[in-house]
């Protein structure tokens, strides 16, 4: 936020930011449901990217699935996200936690930004199943998957979540699924080109995704 108020003609330090979250009671609210049941007859693949040091966009991809609070009841979220560059490269809202729309988040990343060398999931069936498999298989993309258990071997996608609810989803009601599509799409709009990013040299994700560079 400290960097973020420079281009404005606001100078504070990140001390300064600090107290005066605390003075206007901001604070961290990350609830979180178990979306990544396995299925035990998919295959699973091992986790590849253990000490891999990503240098560059489209080495790595992952996706996850989050869900939606509404004002009555919720939706399912998946995104796709460049691990280098912390790009959101695209996502799909559904009612239900069928496979269908990670499948088409992941034809429309596909098509619109190439292929990674390797495409990161977690063990959930809806990334197992044989239709999901087949599109990453048939372009002979490498399948890494999470350990068990192990949340933070697809840490850049559950920062963006937490990112999306604390900076978006809870400051707001969402009556309809168009409330929410229109939500999404308002904050990843800003999050990939406006939104600065330390670990990207308070660059934004699009301009290292484009560029292909920090620093």
């Amino acid at each position: 936020m400290s960097k973020h108020l420079v281009p404005f003609g606001i100078v504070i330090g990140r001390k300064a930011v600090s107290r005066y979250y605390g003075i206007m009671s901001i604070e961290a609210i990350y609830p979180k449901m178990n979306l990544s049941k396995r299925n035990q007859a998919h295959k699973v693949y091992p986790y590849l990217l253990k000490g891999v040091e990503i240098t560059k966009t489209n080495q790595v991809w992952s996706t996850d699935i989050t869900y939606i609070r509404m004002a009555q009841g919720f939706v399912y979220l998946v995104a796709i996200i460049d691990w280098f560059s912390r790009y959101i490269l695209s996502w799909k809202v559904s009612i239900s936690l069928e496979s269908d729309f990670c499948i088409d988040a992941l034809e429309e990343a596909l098509e619109k930004h190439g292929q990674p060398e390797v495409f990161n999931t977690d063990q959930g069936s809806q990334f197992t199943s044989k239709n999901f498999i087949y599109e990453l298989v048939k372009r002979e993309i490498k399948i890494s998957m999470d350990g068990k258990g192990r949340a933070l071997d697809n840490v850049f996608i559950e920062r963006f979540w937490r990112s999306l609810k604390q900076e978006k989803i809870y400051l707001i009601i969402l009556n309809t699924v168009k409330e929410v599509k229109n939500a999404i799409t308002d904050y990843i709009t800003f999050y990939n080109s406006k939104r600065m990013h330390q670990s990207l040299e308070y660059l934004t994700p699009e301009q290292v995704y484009l560029t292909k560079i920090i620093g």
